[in-house]
């Protein structure tokens, strides 16, 4: 009788998804038989476990290959996944550390929340992690799914509904593009693990005159363009935005972009490498729409998450310019430019939830005005976020961008980079609008509702810190960046 060979598991190649995953269904259970109106206790617990996979991903780094590899080659947990675990993971810690006092306030305070924040979570590391189109798609759905109720998490809210609504149907959309380019790239190459289609596609040089593998690629590409709101595949992003709780708003900005990106990098740099001429080319016209779509329609935005959302956008763009260049630099500056953008947008959502009122009230730009001398601190801390996300030295906004367009100038992207700089510039406008309102007009508001909780004030020193420490001395970050970059 024939013996048939056990696949090679390795759990230790996906130790921090297990870690998260085993947290949120016992955060689940304990939702279910602890009840009492007050769950921030499930919001600590949901910390425990991020702390708990951080350490597991601090312990993975630099691992021998024996210990990377697992399920048969599916998942991988390099140097490269680990960076962006590290961005995950410290995107979700803040977004909880928010989440509590905004939920008190919107009575939607359901324990629910948390293990969905976690799920979520580990679903954007099986997408890093992923060396096969299957993992990666799994891992995109375990996301997505907890991302369609987290944006219609609060029931009570009309404009949650319709967020949740439509990024459900949207979302589930573009996962029909992207299944179906990765069935026809199946198709084409015969296999959906990563490193055996950059195989075939290395040996058959005519692989490109192939209709089934052009489409494929092409669909792969929209797929993953809507997941990190890129234009013309940006037009979710607003409504959910605004609609979805601010927290969520925050977390969906940071923690499921850089998923995207790190699934994007990890199928197009890996398993296309000899077509790179090809693909660069395409994500040069995407990172100009991108840039220039985000910024324009920025200008003319009154609601602050709105604002954000197409400023989210734009710096979408920013990082497919480091992507257009296909090289090492680029992509190292794209994992220090996706752990930057958590600190400084998260911190911005945090001062928004701060001065905002039941309802998603206190939302526009004109309703800062005068913070500034009603709430200085809070004022200078949404300043600095702010000028970090135009590219303001010494924020760590501005070595980012300065690292991603030096990528594009070495790869011969000269006018790329041109570009990349006008509309950081333009960005400025939009961005400097609401210091001014926080400055130069008349207080409308007292703002004595406002309570900083030490949960969000954890959240704000982290930030600060985040975009300040890295802006002054970079280098640290730039060489883990560097490192985590194999190719």
């Amino acid at each position: 009788m024939e013996t048939i060979p056990m696949p090679a598991i390795n759990f230790a190649a996906v130790m921090p998804e297990t870690i998260l995953s085993v947290f949120a269904m016992v955060l689940l259970l304990v939702n279910v038989f602890v009840p009492g109106k007050q769950k921030a206790y499930l919001a600590y617990l949901s910390l425990i476990g991020i702390i708990v996979a951080g350490v597991s991903v601090f312990n993975a780094w630099d691992a021998p290959l024996s210990l990377q590899e697992g399920f048969n080659g599916s998942v991988l947990q390099d140097n490269f996944s680990l960076f962006f675990k590290a961005i995950f993971l410290v995107s979700a810690a803040l977004t909880l550390l928010i989440s509590d006092q905004y939920l008190e306030r919107e009575n939607c305070n359901h324990g629910e929340i948390y293990p969905l924040i976690l799920l979520a979570t580990a679903g954007m590391m099986l997408m890093a992690s992923g060396t096969d189109l299957m993992t990666i798609f799994l891992g995109l759905e375990v996301l997505s799914v907890a991302l369609y109720v987290l944006a219609g998490f609060n029931r009570e809210n009309l404009k949650s509904n319709e967020a949740g609504l439509k990024y459900f149907l949207l979302g589930a959309f573009s996962t029909g593009f992207l299944l179906y380019g990765m069935a026809l790239t199946y198709g084409a190459t015969g296999s959906t693990k990563i490193a055996n289609i950059a195989s075939y596609v290395s040996q058959n040089g005519a692989v490109t005159a192939n209709p089934l593998f052009l489409v494929g690629m092409l669909l792969i590409a929209v797929g993953f363009s809507f997941k990190i709101a890129a234009a013309p595949f940006h037009m979710w992003t607003p409504d959910v935005y605004e609609g979805a709780p601010t927290p969520i708003t925050a977390f969906m900005s940071a923690g499921p972009k850089a998923a995207g990106f790190a699934a994007f990098i990890r199928v197009m740099v890996f398993a296309f490498p000899t077509l790179k001429a090809d693909w660069s080319d395409l994500l040069w016209i995407l990172a100009v729409l991108t840039m220039t779509i985000g910024n324009i329609i920025a200008l003319k935005q009154d609601n602050i998450k709105r604002v954000l959302a197409y400023s989210s956008i734009a710096h979408a763009g920013y990082a497919l310019v480091g992507f257009a260049a296909g090289s090492a630099e680029g992509a190292a500056g794209i994992l220090f430019y996706m752990l930057s953008y958590a600190f400084m947008n998260i911190g911005a959502f945090a001062i928004i939830i701060l001065i905002g009122k039941k309802g998603e009230a206190n939302s526009n730009v004109t309703d800062f005005a005068g913070l500034g001398f009603r709430r200085p601190v809070l004022a200078v801390l949404m300043a600095i976020f702010l000028f970090s996300l135009a590219g303001i030295p010494p924020m760590v906004g501005f070595v980012g961008k300065f690292y991603l367009f030096s990528a594009a100038i070495k790869s011969g992207y000269i006018w790329l980079a041109i570009i990349g700089v006008l509309n950081s510039a333009a960005s400025v406008y939009y961005y400097l609008r609401v210091m001014v309102y926080m400055y130069m007009k008349d207080p409308v508001e007292e703002f004595d509702w406002v309570k900083v909780t030490p949960a969000i004030a954890l959240c704000l020193v982290i930030s600060v810190a985040g975009v300040m420490i890295p802006g002054v001395v970079p280098g640290y970050l730039l060489q883990l960046a560097q490192k985590a970059v194999l190719f």
